[in-house]
Order: C-alpha cells, then sequence, then structure tokens
C-alpha cells in the first residue's frame, strides 16, 4: 500500500478536539431520511440482515458510507415493526438498541408544512425514566445525535423551528414532530404555537448489545489536549476536596519587627492624643 495513502487514514482517524456531525446511514427507514438529510446515506437493502447475530453487513456498510450512526427497520412474525439504532466506533458496533414500534403516522399522512432541510431543532427530553437505566440514556444520547444538526456559533431565534419531543412515560418512548409557529399577541413577545407535522410513533424498548469492553474503553479514549491536569488538589473518603498552595518563603522575623514598629507608631500617636 502506498505510503501516502496510509498518512491520510491515520490521519483521519486520530482522535479530534471538535468532532464532525456523525452521518447516520438508514436501511428501509425512508420517513427517518428525510429528517437526517443531508447527513445520512439511504439503503435499500433487500437482503435479510440480522444485525444482532451478524454485524458484518452492518460495518461494510458502515465503512463504506464514513457513517458512525445507523438505523435499521424489518418486520418479520417473532419481532414485529422493528428499529434497531446504534453507534459505530472506527467502523465497528459499539452498541445497539433493538425497539418495537407502535401507532407509527408517517410524514406524508400529516398534510400540514414541513421545515426546510437543515433547520436548526429544539429537542426535548420529557421524563425521569430516560435518566433511570443505562439503555435508555444511551438510546436519550442515540436520538439527540441523530436530530441535534450540525454545532453553529450564532443561530437566528426566527430559525427556531423545529421542535422534536420525546416523552418517556410508562415503559414507552412517545415520539411527536412539531413545527413552532409565532402568533400576534398584541405584544413584543409574540404568542406561540406547536403544529404536528410527523412522523411520529410509539417506542418500546426489547434488547440491547454492547461491544467488548476493550472496544468501549477505546471508544472513550481523549485527546491529550483535553485531558486537564489537577495538580494539588486530593479528596479524602467522604468527597472534601483539598487544595495544596505553594508560596515563597517568608522572613518571619522580619515580619515581627514590622508589626513591632508600626504598633509603637501607633501607640505614640494615641499618647500624644490624649496628652493634648
Amino acid at each position: 500500500m502506498d505510503t501516502g495513502l496510509k498518512a491520510k487514514r491515520f490521519l483521519k482517524r486520530e482522535l479530534k478536539l471538535n468532532e464532525n456531525i456523525e452521518n447516520a446511514m438508514l436501511i428501509k427507514r425512508g420517513n427517518i431520511y428525510a429528517l437526517k438529510k443531508p447527513y445520512g446515506v439511504l439503503y435499500k437493502n433487500k437482503n435479510i440482515i440480522r444485525p444482532f447475530k451478524d454485524q458484518t453487513l452492518l460495518e461494510f456498510f458502515s465503512k463504506k458510507s464514513d457513517c458512525s450512526l445507523f438505523m435499521f427497520g424489518s418486520y418479520n412474525k417473532k419481532r414485529p415493526n422493528k428499529l434497531v439504532i446504534g453507534r459505530m466506533h472506527d467502523y465497528h458496533v459499539l452498541y445497539m438498541i433493538e425497539s418495537g414500534i407502535e401507532n407509527f403516522v408517517s410524514l406524508k399522512d400529516i398534510k400540514n408544512s414541513k421545515c426546510p432541510e437543515e433547520t436548526k431543532s429544539m429537542l426535548i427530553f420529557a421524563g425521569d425514566d430516560l435518566d433511570v437505566t443505562e439503555d435508555y440514556r444511551r438510546l436519550k444520547s442515540l436520538l439527540t445525535d441523530f436530530l441535534r444538526g450540525p454545532t453553529v456559533s450564532n443561530i437566528c431565534l426566527a430559525g427556531l423551528e423545529y421542535v422534536p419531543h420525546f416523552t418517556a412515560l410508562n415503559g414507552k418512548i412517545y415520539f411527536r414532530r412539531y413545527k413552532l409557529l409565532l402568533k400576534k399577541s398584541g405584544s413584543r413577545t409574540p404568542r406561540i404555537e406547536l403544529e404536528e407535522m410527523g412522523p411520529s410513533l410509539d417506542l418500546i424498548l426489547r434488547r440491547t448489545h454492547q461491544a467488548s469492553a476493550d472496544l468501549y474503553k477505546l471508544s472513550m479514549k481523549m485527546p491529550k489536549a483535553l485531558k486537564l491536569k489537577k495538580k494539588n488538589i486530593s479528596h479524602d473518603s467522604f468527597g472534601t476536596t483539598y487544595g495544596r498552595i505553594h508560596m515563597q518563603k517568608q522572613d518571619l522575623k522580619r515580619i515581627t519587627e514590622d508589626q513591632e514598629k508600626k504598633s509603637k507608631r501607633i501607640f505614640k500617636k494615641l499618647m500624644e492624643k490624649n496628652n493634648k
């Protein structure tokens, strides 16, 4: 292999201080692809893919399209209306979560106006269940990366019109997608209304898969520039933080002499005042 090509691959895979937006690979999920444009790749693969038994085909497509996220939908009698969402690391499956879909309403079924591509979203997660277990926290992280869009330094408030809403309640996650409308209110602050624009669905967690501990540890590795060394800081068994401060050596004898001279001057002034 050419040495220059090896160097390019190494530079591409080295750790970054600011990660790029994660591209997503979607297999048989046309409605979700419409939400991920232009950072998604759609595969209408007719082959039978069983990601929980064999990840070879998923990893092949991930490397081919340079995607770190994937979403796969399928239907069979044993597991109907299946939706698998997962994350890749170095083109290997890091973890994935399978959910069942209920009460699905597609984009075409809701005739309201839609938001243009690359519109910044205001993600809303409601419900304590999303932070209770590790599976729910990972699913929340996946959904955030799927829908958050690129990172920008400035944003126009009038452009915040896309609201994906997730509610976790009674073992289900309810996904609704709204368009924010600004209405006249008779004052400077407009009245806000939400108009559903689809798609909408209910998710029920079924099973999960996690890669080996070595791969997971490797994925958590941080660049050296982000590792801030905290010197002279320690903690006790109760969690109390202690800090050590280094100061220059002081001449305590001189400090004592200065204090004595100052005290004598103050005493002399008081005596002169009393004599008057």
